[in-house]
């Protein structure tokens, strides 16, 4: 979604085209053609673009949102807990912790109370689940069914709410003496029972029984009321049946209008039902919603939506879809989706949002969730939401009262909206400025906070409070991009080229990461192909063999540069070599980068590029147990080495198995199949990787020797990692000092060495420990542990609020469990029940069944005042 949100510009400046050929030009060093507008054209490239107005729930302070819910949770009746969990999931979006999203989508599914939640819900995961129809179908392959979120049967679920005591009880009390009615209708005369057709509704026990003239007649003209003489006989035969049996659809139709016209709500029901039934295409549903939402059946028309939703986002690409979505009322809301009104437009809206942000339907669908909002905290969502894309429409005076209706309700976030848009209309700097300086002193603040307000200030504030931003929030990209542009434009022009000219061979490689986790991204505010960039730069790189770039591979690899590795694999795949093999390393690569997305459409690619029925089966494994199905991936494993034994299938059921049991005296196995790993043929890299596996599996069963000499052979061929695990082995040695010495040398030979300056710290003194946690703070600011240390510390010297103060720091921008537990413990100690009682719940949100929270839960509930 982030991307869907180009900034707009404060005072809509338009920039000239970008023409990269000239700019490698100047790189080059041909400053004499460099005239006045390359000059505006290296300014440009420069130019960092606004940071975006995100259409999110955002809460200052999302630890006590999440906690109300859950505390709402807890007490509230069941028909209001799938919008307390779409709350939940709102909330989790604005942090992008998409597995929690997904997690709060779910549980608003299950715990449905209504048919329209379930389908609306049901839809929503479907639509969130695109592309994984792989998945299910390797699944079935194992004899194993995928969670699949289909239609339900609506008229099963949705329950016929009819109330037709009132005049059957008194049926009996009618006109005794005429025993039978005749209905005309056209030429045709149908005979009925007139006690059991009186039976079908208030009105018609009126006429037939009542004191209208009707109730002496026995013979009735109904040929003015839109009936056939064949629909006629099918109401007596419910009448006298109760039921319906094989009616074509238009006889169906022709009937439910007519029980409309006179309340027969049984019949009503009953047809809307067989209808219902029938509906199992767009066009089917189109025919019929109109039908639906005239004669009021919401079985009908529910099953008409349903089709339509799980057809997203195809469906939004047909007119007549959107007329019926875009354009009903509240009436026919409330028909066809019952109380889910504001849960039908969040998904449409969302889905709006991906396709055109700018769009009418866009804008159409979030004026409709504006209107469904029943809470405050549903309406500040809507209002925003809506005032961001009337933002990029530069609908300026519905954006600004959009944003100030968000505000007015609790959403703070909206603020900037109206900044960005006080700007836009002409205001004065200082008047943004000193909006957000409102914000600041009257919340605890928070990194969006100082990034907004640096927008309206220069010079040394502007650095001040970017800096602020990046302290309070690192995760905001604004700021290092910024300061990255200042510090270029603050060079002289021609040593910056020169410098560029230089670095050719980093710029490559950058441009070929980018395109490692998004083929199609385009730079320079979207005016370049990334791709295009590549083939411009590319001609000043000097080429690689085959043989040149599995060595480049090895080197990267083995000095832990992640970013250098995917280089090297993209540009290998545009040579003949095996690209199973290398899509598969790009995967392992990209999920130690934490992108698993990228890194599952590596091992699709992976599977389909492979070369050998074995290989594939391997790659089906992967993709399984990456998805959760451990099981399923040591089955594909297992089926891999019957048709060959391959290092890769070896190492896959050894991973696999670690994993999936619980049994202590599997390590055997495990050990096992590593050493047969370890006799099939591959290359270093990869049995550097399972020697170090196996280091640790000897580790954890108490043989040092055994995982010393696996971790020493696995550095012998440079497998940069095995320093960790050869670390481990001195400390439990106790040799804290060669552990240090070894982490050292991990550092110095690794690219990316964050993670190596936070194992180190467990080897070392406190002062010692605090600097290198202070480092991987630095490189990596999400990595929790430190915080949690630093905090630990200055818990133990009774410095309780700075301990405190030190977790929230990380909490404001990251929902982590540890950290909210060790802070609600923190509370606990201090004799702060509420805080931490504010905590548990926020915790449990992000893992409702973690033991050690619901245990700290109960006890703190427990003293709650």
């Amino acid at each position: 979604m982030k991307n869907l949100f180009p900034s707009e510009s404060c005072k809509e400046t338009q920039l000239n085209a970008f023409n990269p050929q000239s700019w490698l030009q100047v790189e080059r060093g041909k400053l004499s053609k460099f005239s006045s507008q390359s000059s505006s054209s290296i300014e440009s490239l420069i130019k960092v673009p606004e940071p975006h107005i995100l259409p999110f729930f955002k809460p200052v302070d999302y630890v006590e949102v999440l906690a109300q819910i859950h505390e709402e949770l807890e007490a509230c009746p069941p028909q209001e807990r799938s919008n307390l969990y779409l709350l939940q999931f709102q909330v989790f979006r604005g942090l992008g912790e998409v597995k929690l999203m997904r997690r709060s989508l779910r549980l608003a599914w299950q715990k449905a109370s209504t048919a329209q939640e379930k389908l609306v819900f049901g839809a929503w995961l479907k639509y969130e689940k695109q592309g994984e129809e792989l998945i299910a179908d390797l699944l079935a392959s194992c004899g194993k069914c995928a969670q699949e979120f289909g239609p339900i049967d609506i008229a099963s679920q949705l329950s016929a709410d009819l109330n037709t005591s009132s005049y059957e009880a008194v049926v009996m009390e009618g006109n005794e003496t005429l025993k039978t009615v005749i209905f005309r209708v056209g030429d045709e005369k149908i005979v009925c029972d007139r006690q059991k057709i009186a039976g079908l509704s208030a009105p018609f026990h009126a006429m037939l029984n009542g004191c209208f003239t009707e109730s002496l007649q026995e013979d009735i003209d109904l040929s003015e009321n839109n009936i056939s003489p064949s629909g006629m006989r099918l109401i007596n035969e419910f009448c006298m049946t109760g039921s319906l049996g094989e009616v074509p659809p238009n006889l169906l139709l022709e009937i439910l209008i007519f029980a409309n016209k006179f309340c027969c709500e049984r019949l009503k029901d009953a047809c809307a039902r067989k209808l219902a039934s029938l509906v199992s295409s767009r066009d089917d549903a189109l025919e019929l919603i109109d039908y639906a939402l005239e004669e009021n059946s919401a079985v009908l028309a529910a099953s008409c939506l349903q089709v339509f939703l799980h057809e997203l986002p195809e469906c939004l690409n047909d007119n007549r879809v959107l007329e019926v979505l875009s354009g009903a009322n509240r009436q026919q809301r409330s028909i066809m989706v019952g109380p889910a009104s504001f849960s039908l437009y969040c998904l449409l809206s969302e889905v709006a949002m991906a396709l055109d942000p700018r769009s009418d339907t866009t804008a159409c669908f979030l004026e409709r969730l504006v209107e469904s909002a029943e809470s405050g905290r549903q309406r500040m969502l809507a209002c925003h939401q809506l005032g961001c894309v009337r933002l990029l429409r530069k609908e300026y005076d519905e954006a600004e009262q959009l944003f100030e209706a968000a505000v007015n309700a609790g959403h703070v976030y909206s603020v900037t909206g109206l900044a960005r848009l006080g700007y836009i209309k002409g205001l004065k700097k200082h008047w943004s400025y000193d909006k957000l300086n409102s914000v600041i002193s009257s919340f605890t603040p928070l990194g969006w906070m100082y990034q907004e307000r640096s927008l309206y200030c220069e010079g040394d504030k502007r650095w001040e409070d970017l800096e602020k931003a990046t302290e309070l929030d690192p995760t905001l990209t604004y700021p290092y991009m910024y300061r990255a542009a200042s510090f270029m434009r603050k060079q002289n022009v021609q040593a910056a080229l020169a410098e560029i000219n230089q670095n050719y061979e980093a710029a490559f490689c950058d441009v070929q990461a980018i395109l490692t986790l998004s083929p199609d991204y385009r730079m320079f505010e979207g005016r370049v192909a990334a791709s295009q960039l590549r083939t411009l730069v590319r001609e000043h790189v000097e080429s690689w063999t085959t043989a040149d770039c599995w060595l480049q591979l090895y080197d990267r690899w083995s000095s832990v540069d992640d970013i250098g590795s995917l280089s090297v694999i993209y540009q290998m795949l545009e040579s003949d070599a095996a690209k199973g093999v290398l899509y598969f390393r790009q995967s392992l690569l990209l999920l130690r980068l934490n992108c698993p997305e990228a890194a599952m459409r590596s091992l699709q690619l992976a599977r389909q590029h492979a070369s050998s029925e074995h290989e594939r089966l391997v790659y089906e494994g992967w993709i399984l147990y990456d998805t959760g199905h451990c099981e399923e991936g040591l089955w594909k494993a297992e089926e891999s080495i019957s048709l060959k034994r391959s290092f890769e299938a070896f190492f896959l059921k050894a991973y696999a198995l670690a994993d999936s049991s619980q049994d202590p005296s599997c390590s055997s196995t495990v050990v096992s199949l590593l050493e047969d790993a370890l006799k099939c043929p591959s290359d270093r890299l990869r049995k550097g990787q399972a020697l170090n596996n196996l280091g640790s599996v000897y580790v954890d069963c108490g043989k040092l020797e055994l995982a010393a000499d696996c971790y020493i052979n696995a550095l012998k061929i440079r497998h940069t990692r095995a320093h960790q695990g050869l670390a481990r082995v001195h400390f439990l040695r106790n040799d804290k000092n060669a552990a240090y010495h070894e982490m050292t040398k991990l550092i110095e030979k690794a690219r990316n060495n964050a993670s190596a300056y936070e194992k180190r710290s467990e080897y070392c003194e406190r002062e010692l420990t605090k600097a290198d946690l202070e480092m991987v703070t630095r490189l990596d600011p999400l990595r929790v542990y430190p915080y949690r240390y630093r905090a630990a510390v200055l818990m133990d010297g009774h410095k309780e609020k700075e301990a405190i103060a030190e977790l929230s720091r990380a909490i404001s921008f990251k929902a982590d469990l540890h950290l909210l537990h060790l802070r609600a413990a923190f509370h606990e100690h201090i004799g702060d029940v509420l805080g931490a009682l504010r905590d548990c719940r926020a915790a449990l949100s992000v893992d409702p069944n973690h033991q050690e929270m619901l245990e700290l839960h109960s006890r703190v509930n427990s003293h709650e005042p």
